[in-house]
């Protein structure tokens, strides 16, 4: 696509919901699964007294970060985000603090809802069972594919499932209260065991019983996760872009908090039991249930009895659930290439993930989430239990540090804004920020006491290592700028006071003579042909051979006693670099350009190590003179693209 045609991919608001809600609509279908595990570990009936509880300080927690955000994306519209919040409202270690953190979740979506998607899944296919981890790769191999084509092809391909998702949770849920309502609704399969606390969890209290509770709280914060992805992407929308960000960021909180608190209302009124521990947690008359039980998720469990007479329904919600949740890392996909290509662009990341490919997509971005992201499923064998614990942290610390970012933007304009409406309009978002900032601060000192040794600790590690990384690499870009920079000086003007040429010989070819007549062409001060000396019958023959012919170009023999051609080469051209400072030293080298790679292997070794010692000697410049071989024939149109048609054709015109 023509670099002309960015316009054609900004998204409306009816897929820029499935693309940038995903991650948070899907959450639905795991955070009440962590909710339940971590309340199982007291046993008994604690989860049905305190998981609605913790379900409204999830909810309460989600529509004031979503509130904040809508303040976010009117006074930041460019797409930073919470980085460029950060920055700008509390200097550039906070904003690097930010980007760390977002890097390292996007990373975390992808490997968490592809993970979980596969696992809902095999609840639905047995033939999955323990092949989790190969098939989520799979997935994501395939999504990949998908983004490199464009930020609006994936959206529309992504669209039909995510609206699929919310009317099948939402109807399932609308069933299920209508069935509770006139006395129909049955009571899970699961209703009948008992649950047993986990060793050691027997008759909790006091501090024991708020850590569990707290615990629970972390867990079910899952559900806020990409909730800031709409923010990074405001410029992906069409206009008005921040006004249509807001809308989509109020209809994904109010559908997820719809569908979250539906389901965990219907499981208490289903009466099902969910332990992560099921062989030993769950009893029947007293007797654990044993290994061989397959306890499914909580949405399986809702759907087979909320569907009890209607099998179709519960195929359909298995469907759709894994199929979001395999989406919802399409979040990530949009938003870490966006983020990352900022980052480039301030010089904090390397210069190539700003550039966009063929379909005006962020490639190299989506090409390295799409490697970590399969690093880490590979790793922990696409486990959402363990990958869970990585998890949340990141999205955390972005929330805390933008809220408070944005609680420093808004003093800042109230100092010099005059007009009464407008300050109001200030003070009102002021305040929606500053309960945001606490209610985010609250939220991560949680999940930091109640994760980090789960494994919150490895994803606050690969952000510190992140953090060191970029800002190692910003230096390098500093320091590169300051060498590179135009003095106003005489001296940056001066023509060197010759040009020394020496052109390279083995033998008497026609890639020799092609540079010779070259580097003749070039009407150098001096011109000379070298060889070295390392079989003194050839070089002998060599030099006959060149009187034979009365090359019109000297002939320099360099003695080589250990046989070592590039040492002697690098040491002659210092030593003519030593003898005239100011002259320039161009070394012709000819080489051999064959079309099969492993002809390659076989030429130009001796000329890649010389360049190679060559491009670090200063005032020497070193030109390659190729010459084509027969097996070359053809490579010319397949790299334009005019052939075969290879990748970046199109952005050449082809």
């Amino acid at each position: 696509m023509r670099s002309d045609r960015l316009g054609e991919t900004l998204l409306p608001k009816r897929i820029a919901l499935p693309v940038f809600a995903s991650d948070a609509l899907s959450s639905v279908a795991y955070a009440p699964d962590e909710i339940f595990l971590t309340l199982a570990v007291a046993g008994g009936a604690f989860a049905t007294t305190h998981s609605w509880q913790i379900g409204l300080a999830v909810v309460f927690v989600m529509l004031v970060v979503v509130a904040s955000y809508r303040q976010n994306v009117h006074a930041y519209p460019s797409g930073g985000g919470d980085y460029e919040v950060a920055t700008v409202n509390l200097g550039p270690r906070a904003g690097l603090t930010v980007a760390s953190a977002l890097l390292v979740d996007y990373v975390l979506t992808v490997a968490v809802s592809i993970s979980s998607g596969v696992q809902n899944a095999a609840a639905a296919l047995p033939f999955l069972k323990g092949m989790e981890m190969p098939v989520a790769i799979g997935l994501v191999v395939l999504l990949t594919a998908m983004n490199l084509r464009g930020v609006r092809e994936s959206g529309s391909a992504f669209a039909f499932p995510t609206y699929a998702f919310m009317i099948g949770i939402i109807g399932m849920s609308l069933f299920g209260f209508y069935r509770s309502a006139t006395g129909s609704l049955p009571q899970a399969e699961s209703a009948q065991f008992g649950l047993l606390p986990e060793p050691g969890a027997e008759g909790i209290a006091g501090f024991a019983m708020v850590f569990l509770l707290l615990r629970a709280f972390s867990s079910g914060s899952a559900a806020l996760t990409g909730v800031e992805a709409i923010s990074n992407g405001v410029p992906a929308f069409k206009k008005p872009k921040s006004t249509n960000a807001a809308t989509t960021l109020l209809l994904m909180g109010a559908v997820s908090v719809t569908m979250m608190m539906s389901i965990i209302t219907l499981v208490n009124l289903t009466g099902i039991k969910f332990a992560e521990f099921p062989g030993t947690q769950l009893t029947l008359n007293g007797t654990p249930v044993g290994e061989a039980y397959n306890q499914d998720t909580i949405i399986g469990q809702l759907s087979k009895t909320i569907f009890s007479d209607f099998h179709i329904g519960v195929v359909f919600i298995s469907i759709v659930t894994g199929i979001i949740l395999v989406l919802a890392a399409n979040t990530a996909f949009n938003g870490f290439p966006v983020l990352a290509s900022i980052l480039a662009k301030d010089g904090f990341l390397p210069h190539q993930l700003h550039t966009r490919g063929d379909r005006l997509a962020f490639s190299n971005g989506i090409l390295i989430l799409a490697g970590a992201a399969i690093f880490l499923i590979f790793i922990y064998d696409a486990k959402v239990t363990s990958l869970i614990q990585l998890y949340i942290v990141g999205v955390f610390v972005s929330f805390t540090l933008s809220q408070t970012g944005m609680i420093r933007h808004w003093n800042r304009h109230l100092r010099t804004e005059r007009d009464p409406k407008e300050r109001r309009r200030m003070m009102r978002s002021r305040i929606i920020n500053t309960i945001g900032a606490l209610m985010s601060g609250t939220v991560l000192l949680v999940v930091l006491a109640t994760k980090f040794i789960k494994g919150a600790g490895f994803a606050i590690a690969a952000m510190v290592v992140l953090f060191v990384i970029m800002n190692r690499i910003q230096r390098h870009y500093a320091r590169v700028r300051t060498e590179l920079a135009v003095e106003d000086s005489a001296d940056e003007q001066l023509l060197p006071s010759r040009v020394h040429a020496i052109v390279l010989v083995s033998k008497i070819h026609k890639p020799t003579l092609r540079a010779l007549a070259y580097a003749r062409a070039t009407r150098p001060s001096l011109l000379e042909a070298v060889t070295v000396n390392v079989e003194p019958e050839e070089t002998q023959a060599l030099q006959d051979e060149w009187d034979r012919r009365d090359i019109p170009v000297p002939l320099k023999v360099l003695d080589s006693p250990f046989r070592e051609i590039t040492s002697s080469v690098v040491d002659y051209v210092k030593s003519v670099r030593r003898g005239s400072p100011r002259d320039v030293v161009m070394v012709y080298v000819p080489e051999y350009v064959v079309g099969r790679w492993w002809e390659s292997l076989l030429h130009n070794q001796s000329a890649l190590r010389l360049k190679g010692r060559l491009y670090f000697t200063p005032g020497v410049m070193v030109t390659s003179v190729p010459w084509q071989m027969r097996s070359s024939e053809g490579a010319e149109e397949r790299f334009e693209g005019t052939g075969s048609g290879a990748v970046g054709s199109v952005r050449k015109g082809k």
